[in-house]
């Protein structure tokens, strides 16, 4: 495959989101989904991966939040019907527990040491890099938690603490792989993130506003590569229980 032919992000009788993005996500990039608490990050990795899947292209997805009873709950409450893909290994879907400082990347005893070196274990887990696309949700919740890393951020290093993992990353994308990391950028330092909003090949930005009793979502595309003048544009969108995302409009900045 070629790096930069596109991953089609499927369910075009579903929604417009595939089609207002162009056709898909280009491989051998790294796309960047950021947003606060409650912007739609989860939501927005749930639907690319579904989508991903009925295009027949192979996705981990990594949740730092979500059991596997969880992630098929929420994937049924927005009609997205994950099963199949699950029992044909299409996907494979991990629990990192970050909160204990386990995770089910890797079996085994380990001692405590070992055990809370999340992305040391992330890098190690063979099997998950095996799918054309990665989807790590949410990636600062693994980086938090971290001891290295947290340790090069109390030293103000952290670009270096980027550094182990941005390598691991681009030599993924030099196969023509995809790899989705979200944020929220309120919980980690704006050093720390910066070196991941630079090499990231796609960024998005998720957005919400009150209007009334409303709550108006957007997708603000700060960066889309191949795509020319393409940043600033804005798509609204909204979430449904029973429909999942559903594009509401579009506007050029």
């Amino acid at each position: 495959m070629s790096t930069r032919s596109l991953y089609s992000l499927g369910l075009d009788e579903h929604d417009r989101l595939n089609n207002e993005l162009g056709g898909g996500i280009p491989g051998g990039s790294i796309v960047l989904i950021e947003g606060d608490y409650g912007a739609g990050k989860s939501v927005m990795s749930q639907r690319i991966t579904y989508g991903l899947c009925e295009e027949d292209h192979s996705v981990t997805l990594v949740s730092t939040e979500l059991s596997v009873r969880g992630f098929i709950d929420q994937m049924h409450s927005l009609s997205y019907d994950i099963e199949d893909h699950l029992l044909n290994e299409n996907l494979l879907f991990f629990h990192a527990d970050v909160d204990s400082g386990g995770s089910s990347l890797r079996g085994g005893s380990e001692d405590e040491g070992d055990r809370r070196q999340l992305l040391k274990r992330l890098m190690e887990a063979n099997k998950m890099w095996e799918a054309d696309v990665v989807v790590i949700d949410t990636f600062d919740a693994i980086l938090r938690n971290d001891p290295k890393f947290e340790a090069l951020i109390r030293q103000n290093d952290e670009r270096q603490a980027a550094l182990e993992i941005i390598s691991f990353f681009r030599d993924l994308i030099s196969k023509g792989k995809v790899i989705v990391l979200t944020v929220d950028p309120s919980t980690v330092d704006e050093e720390a993130i910066g070196p991941f909003r630079s090499i990231a090949d796609v960024y998005f930005e998720l957005q919400m506003a009150e209007v009334g009793n409303d709550v108006r979502r957007s997708i603000a595309v700060r960066r889309f590569a191949g795509m020319g003048e393409q940043v600033g544009d804005t798509i609204g969108y909204s979430v449904r229980s029973g429909t999942g995302i559903v594009i509401e409009s579009r506007s050029v900045a």
